[in-house]
């Protein structure tokens, strides 16, 4: 059969038609041929076929990414122009601060204890400085540094280079006079004590960057801090500043003003009297407290030596600061700021007997007419504890045992309430916790575990030693006792008030009632106005006054350094307290005991401050 094959088919070459010519008369070759050919067609067919679905894909790709395009233009334009105008205006504006005027501390009186003073901030744009030579000289010469250093920052390619802050407004005013290019004097706060030393470690002072470092000054920050305000300068693409253009000005927010509970006079007695104290005994330090026990206000606070607020960085020790490595300056430092009221523990001594004596009577182991034995010592278990009275007090009541202040006498009775119940009183007293006062850095308690509380240990606690607490913790207890059972919060923050002297906010303080019975608060303060007027404490007596109180004498630690804390803690009238104070000394030289030292500051202070307050003789 003859098979014929038409040579126009697509991809036939003039070779191949002539094979095929030739293999007209072999059908199989012919038909194997047929089928290559057939191949290589729909091989080219299907190969066009794919080309186009390739280029189509490609196109639907290119119109998906012209429309994203289209799509993210049209969000940056219209949604988010207004971040993105921001960031343009970013860049061709400039930003200085302008610092808020911190609130001022004022007393209860409305005296201002802690103000702010007009000062400088020096700085230089290194894009707008014409003349980085006169520059230089300049601002060396006005603000007393040195120019190799004043040059580098001058020669500092930045937006904007600090070169002195704090700077006295009359030399600022003075650099900008020269009116140099590129030199900038803004005019911002510094604090200002206008009392120096005053409360210097109650108020506490400020950083450079007029932030709170210590005392009420860092307690009371989010009052006190205001809102820092800013100038917006619009510059060129050089970042040069433009020629008139306005200045956009965010206004600083001044702080608020605090007003406190201490008694600017009676501040200015007590660090008086205290600095005689020092003197005349060569004391390494003196603290003095008083408060209202009533309601926890304290009218002053004094930790001599004090340190000058507006030079906190300055040793009031004499010793030479260029001998001291930076860690021995800084720690030196922290001990000058260190506020001994409430940041130091001490073993308070006889002082403590009042605390004793309430447990005592509160839990019914004592009554005023027991009598005592006292031969100078007591025995107990293997120790011979000793009366400050070497020969002894001999026989003698309860109200004659506080009156003397015998250690023998309070032996007898803590032993009587055992140490579980003594830890228990301990407790509730508050004595373990913090009294919660608006100062940082307040120190706990120093006391045994319970379990660890024996006989000894129990004895020499019952006079107040073994055991370490704070002056503040002392006052607020012994306050709890004398107001009828009430324990408050001692505090110095009163009110939050605006530019206009208005109340914002009064602060509010915890009181805890029941801490002691009426009677038993009542029965104290008899007892402690006949320690005054008839024991220990005559010193601290003043004619006309009902004045409560006891002496302490007690020994620091290691006991063979041989210092001792004299103090006097007292109230008045006893019949309704409305001040209590403490006078602490520390390492008297020569005579060392309370009742001789400690008891007539205290007296001399409130020879003046109750007639102040108005407590009127009797």
């Amino acid at each position: 059969m003859k098979i014929t094959i038409r040579t126009w088919m697509t991809g036939l070459t003039q070779t191949q038609a002539n094979d095929r010519k030739r293999n007209m008369n072999n059908p199989a070759k012919e038909i194997i041929n047929c089928r290559n050919i057939f191949c290589r067609v729909c091989f080219v067919m299907k190969n066009k076929t794919y080309n186009k679905k390739k280029i189509l894909v490609v196109f639907l790709c290119a119109v998906v990414m012209i429309f994203s395009l289209i799509g993210r233009l049209v969000y940056l334009m219209i949604f988010d122009a207004e971040y993105y105008q921001e960031l343009a205006q970013d860049l061709h504006e400039r930003e200085r601060e302008i610092k808020a005027a911190r609130g001022e501390i004022v007393d209860r009186n409305g005296v201002v204890l802690a103000t702010n003073k007009t000062v400088c901030t020096i700085s230089v744009i290194h894009s707008q400085i014409e003349d980085p030579d006169r520059v230089t000289e300049v601002l060396a010469s006005e603000l007393g540094l040195d120019a190799a250093e004043v040059r580098k920052k001058v020669e500092k390619v930045s937006s904007m280079e600090k070169i002195k802050t704090n700077v006295e407004k009359e030399t600022g005013d003075r650099i900008r006079n020269y009116d140099l290019a590129g030199v900038k004097v803004d005019e911002d706060y510094k604090r200002y004590y206008p009392y120096n030393e005053l409360a210097s470690k109650v108020l506490g002072f400020t950083g450079g960057d007029n932030q709170g470092i210590i005392g009420l000054e860092v307690k009371y920050e989010a009052y006190l801090k205001g809102t820092n305000g800013t100038i917006l300068t619009t510059t060129d693409a050089r970042g040069i500043e433009l020629d008139g253009v306005a200045e956009d000005r965010i206004e600083p927010v001044a702080g608020e003003t605090l007003k406190v509970s201490l008694d600017y006079n009676i501040q200015s007695y007590c660090e008086q009297a205290a600095l005689k104290a020092m003197e005349e005994k060569q004391a390494d330090s003196v603290s003095i407290l008083l408060m209202n026990p009533q309601n926890g206000e304290i009218y002053a606070m004094v930790n001599v030596p004090e340190f000058n607020l507006n030079d906190p960085y300055e040793l009031n020790t004499g010793v030479d600061e260029e001998t001291l490595s930076d860690e021995e300056l800084q720690d030196q430092l922290n001990q000058m700021w260190r506020n001994g009221c409430i940041n130091d523990t001490y073993e308070p001594g006889s002082t403590f007997k009042i605390i004793t004596s309430s447990a005592c009577l509160e839990e019914g182991v004592v009554s005023l007419d027991d009598t005592f034995m006292c031969p100078g010592y007591r025995i107990v278990e293997d120790r011979k504890i000793r009366c400050h009275k070497v020969g002894g007090h001999g026989s003698e009541t309860f109200v004659q045992g506080i009156q003397n202040s015998c250690n023998p006498v309070f032996i007898d009775i803590g032993l009587r309430l055992g140490a579980e119940k003594f830890y228990d009183y301990f407790e509730k007293f508050g004595l373990l916790s913090l009294t919660n006062v608006d100062l940082p850095g307040e120190a706990g308690t120093i006391m045994h575990k319970k379990e660890d509380i024996g006989t000894v240990e129990l004895a020499t606690m019952t006079f107040g030693q073994s055991f370490q607490i704070t002056p503040i913790q002392l006052a607020t207890t012994v306050s709890s006792i004398v107001n009828g059972g009430r324990r408050i919060t001692p505090h110095l923050g009163m009110a939050v008030l605006d530019s206009g002297g208005e109340v914002i906010e009064e602060f509010e303080y915890e009181v805890q009632e029941g801490i002691v019975s009426e009677k038993t608060s009542e029965t104290m303060r008899t007892l402690l106005k006949s320690v005054v007027e008839e024991g220990s404490g005559k010193n601290g007596y003043i004619e006309g006054y009902s004045i409560g109180g006891k002496t302490a004498t007690s020994q620091t630690l290691p006991r063979s350094a041989n210092k001792y804390i004299a103090s006097f803690l007292g109230f008045a009238p006893t019949e309704d307290p409305v001040i209590l104070g403490m006078v602490v000394i520390h390492n008297p030289q020569g005579v060392y005991y309370g009742g001789t030292i400690a008891a007539p500051v205290l007296r001399s202070i409130y020879d003046n401050v109750l007639p102040y307050l108005g407590i009127e003789k009797s």
